[in-house]
């Protein structure tokens, strides 16, 4: 059974420990409260414990590289062993790749521990901490002090009181996608009705239902359809627009619910597995599969259910990444990954092969409230054109418009496919909260997310890979879940600096042409 991490770092001071500037006295080491508690129990669930500190005292020659040794011994003899120190030893001033935010000491620890940034969780407690941990690929908690700005609070992927809340939380979502018991199966519906993004970041749950079943059967809607063509794990497409969820329904009166009924008994379905968003009710859809005869039903339900569902999911903790939410869903069916599966998103005959001598900017959404200002992406495209950069904006249907106004060389890919092809070489892809997104986590392109706080990042962010979070975070919009933005001036996303945009691609590993082109001669 695949696991969701298999190690998790830690900063040091503030964290770990009470912050102490500068310190070099080991006297003056006191952990923080609990600490030792949560890391033993982390130890027990055999997670391998790392930490990823930056230490400029060093450079600023507040203490020698004894004295941070031996402070770093009374950590341990306080709190018990750490399989990887991954220090600093830099200011801010030396352009290094180690020093928080970049992302050098997260990777270094996984290399140290023979794993990867994604399968790796970070916890910390200012914004540098969560912000390396994104750039490498990693899950961030953030476990506020008193120091920490409330910007960086708003911004946090997921945050929590204290570190015994934080090892509960990754406790519990290790539990949650491990099954009290495996099952097999003959032939599994599984349902995701929604938009393209919604089934991508499902895929790792229908990889489990595949791995215990002879077949999979997958009904999804006309604006996922693409998406579930590229799953691994799928065997049978049923395409079907269901009244209650889609955003532009026909009435109930007038859908054909008893031809997909037939279809339902036509695949031959044993038992369905139901993954819902946040929004929508499996009910209604439980009552239509009973009336086509499935046996056995697992869906999220907070509702009363009746007889409706034989397996009855609740409880998942807000703010769980949706790959994790839908793995939950799988495992309380009986249904988990195998342990060669590392649990990313991932799509049929299309991976990694950049990062290529462009970039690529994605400007449409698929809802108002998570698009970027035309005029913003536009000002980015000129400044990251203005640095060297070739630009490649692309356009989905109906948006050839709007990339041609917002510039760069426009191209209108034919397929999701193609646009997955032209994603996975590229050095980065620059995209709002949409299909795209998490299109470039399945290929492991890194993404500058423009991401509009209306629904969690940590639940809806690119998933397990490198990726910066620009925009707003603590805007009024925030968690409101709207599809067209409440706020007069889009404030979550048209205060994007073009500057910020241009740091975030150099820091995901982006060259300009001129420095390709420079290093080649």
């Amino acid at each position: 059974m695949s696991r969701l991490y298999d190690a998790v770092l830690f900063d040091r001071d503030g964290t770990l420990i009470v912050d102490v500037p500068y310190n070099g006295d080991p006297g003056k080491v006191t952990p923080m409260p609990g600490a030792r508690a949560a890391l033993d129990r982390l130890r027990a669930a055999g997670l391998r414990l790392g930490v990823v500190t930056n230490q400029s005292g060093l450079a600023r020659g507040s203490f020698t590289a004894a004295q941070l040794s031996a402070v770093n011994r009374r950590v341990e003899e306080l709190l018990g062993p750490f399989e990887t120190w991954q220090i600093c030893p830099h200011d801010d001033t030396a352009g290094c790749d180690c020093r928080k935010p970049r992302p050098g000491l997260v990777e270094a620890a996984a290399r140290a521990l023979g794993t990867t940034p994604e399968r790796c969780l970070v916890v910390g407690d200012i914004g540098r901490d969560m912000t390396a941990a994104l750039a490498a690929g990693a899950a961030g908690i953030l476990v506020p002090t008193p120091i920490t700005l409330p910007e960086e609070v708003a911004a946090g992927p997921t945050v929590v009181a204290d570190l015994a809340a934080a090892a509960d939380l990754i406790l519990r979502r290790e539990a949650m996608v491990r099954p009290a018991e495996h099952r097999t199966a003959g032939t599994v519906l599984a349902v995701r009705s929604d938009s393209a993004g919604d089934v991508l970041v499902t895929g790792p749950a229908i990889r489990a239902l595949a791995h215990h079943s002879d077949r999979v059967v997958l009904l999804c809607g006309p604006r996922g359809r693409a998406a579930a063509e590229l799953l691994p794990g799928v065997d049978e497409l049923i395409e079907w627009r269901l009244p209650w969820i889609d955003p532009q329904p026909d009435p109930v009166a007038e859908a054909d619910l008893p031809g997909l009924t037939e279809r339902i008994r036509a695949a031959g379905v044993d038992e369905a597995v139901v993954f819902t968003s946040y929004h929508q009710s499996a009910l209604p859809l439980a009552l239509l599969l009973r009336t086509a005869g499935v046996a056995r039903i697992t869906a999220i339900s907070e509702d009363y259910p009746g007889s409706l569902l034989d397996v009855r999911h609740r409880g998942v903790p807000a703010g769980v990444p949706e790959p994790e939410r839908a793995r939950s869903v799988a495992a309380a069916a009986g249904f988990g990954l195998p342990e060669d599966d590392d649990g990313g998103l991932r799509i049929r005959g299309v991976r990694r092969r950049g990062p290529g001598d462009y970039l690529v900017v994605h400007p449409g959404a698929s809802v108002e409230a998570r698009s970027c200002p035309p005029e913003v992406l536009r000002e980015v495209v000129r400044a990251l054109e203005e640095a060297g950069h070739r630009v490649v904006v692309t356009a989905g249907p109906g948006e050839r418009v709007l990339a041609s106004y917002v510039g760069g060389s426009v191209v209108e890919p034919a397929s999701l496919t193609d646009l997955a092809h032209l994603v996975a070489g590229a050095s980065c892809l620059v995209v709002g909260n949409t299909g795209p997104a998490h299109l470039a986590a399945a290929v492991g392109t890194p993404v500058v997310s423009l991401f509009a706080p209306t629904v969690p990042y940590a639940q809806w962010g690119p998933y397990r890979v490198p990726a910066i979070r620009l925009g707003r975070a603590g805007a009024p919009c925030r968690d409101t879940r709207a599809t067209t933005c409440p706020i007069p001036g889009h404030p979550c996303l048209s205060t994007v600096d073009p500057a910020d945009v241009l740091e975030a691609v150099t820091r995901l590993g982006a060259r300009p042409v001129r420095q390709e082109e420079e290093a080649a001669a």
